[in-house]
């Protein structure tokens, strides 16, 4: 009997510490989810007010950039996924890969190439395991990802955007004419939804995540701006900045799923 008893003790002691290790956990990870979210939120501004401006400098019927009004015919476009560099994340990886391919399906039977971008090693490895080419892949910084995170994918498809229009084509590193950014949508703890938008080109560009009910946004979207320098300095100028706050905005988003 007196064994018995010291072997539920020992059981009940076990539990006791799980308990209190399973809590601090749960602790870190509400701290951790809290900070994702305000760096979702301070990252949003920013890409609004670029995206006002350049719908405004749109506006001018004589601009004409591929970035902002995209080419006639497009034959080309890129996918750029955003996935996670380590598993244990339930379905987070598999949606996000699913919605990247079914992006990729409805280009395909419009009669377009797919150029495929990846951001973390658990979509690299996919593709890679199918053998399904990458023209450009990052990885190591899914967790926490930082505004310089964002450069090299952003230098790599803004290059390929306009290295049609300008003949640079490089060889491996085909152009494209538009730009699909497919990442997880960060709603709460519960609900995290995996989402395609086209960034590129902006004019016309089905980016829900962008619409807004807020009258006060509305009138600041309907603002009348005087540009300095010209318009088309400022395009050129602008376009890669904004291309890059989106792909940092999806890494957030990410991060906080």
């Amino acid at each position: 009997m007196g064994a018995e008893l010291r072997v539920f003790r020992r059981r009940i002691r076990s539990v006791e510490s799980t308990k209190k290790i399973t809590k601090a956990m749960e602790l870190i990870a509400a701290s951790r989810i809290v900070k994702a979210q305000n760096r979702v939120n301070a990252a949003k501004p920013y890409a609004k007010e670029l995206q006002h401006a350049l719908a405004e400098i749109g506006g001018d019927s004589t601009l004409s950039h591929p970035m902002l009004t995209g080419v006639e015919n497009p034959r080309r476009a890129g996918i750029l996924l955003v996935t996670s560099d380590r598993g244990l994340a339930g379905g987070y990886n598999a949606n996000a890969i699913k919605a990247a391919n079914e992006v990729a399906a409805r280009l395909e039977r419009e009669g377009k190439e797919v150029e495929r971008y990846v951001i973390g090693r658990k979509g690299a490895a996919y593709f890679n395991f199918r053998r399904i080419k990458l023209a450009g892949s990052w990885t190591g910084f899914s967790e926490q990802p930082n505004f310089v995170d964002a450069r090299g994918a952003t230098e790599t498809v803004v290059r390929a955007l306009t290295a049609t229009s300008e003949g640079e084509i490089e060889e491996g590193h085909p152009g494209i004419d538009e730009l699909w950014v497919v990442y997880t949508r960060f709603v709460n703890s519960v609900t995290q939804t995996p989402t395609a938008v086209r960034v590129s080109p902006v004019q016309g560009s089905d980016d829900a995540s962008s619409d807004t009910s807020n009258d006060d946004e509305k009138d600041k979207s309907a603002a009348s701006y005087e540009f300095e320098p010209e318009p088309a300095e400022l395009v050129a100028a602008l376009l890669p900045r904004y291309i890059s706050s989106r792909i940092f905005s999806a890494l957030l988003e990410s991060a906080a799923s």
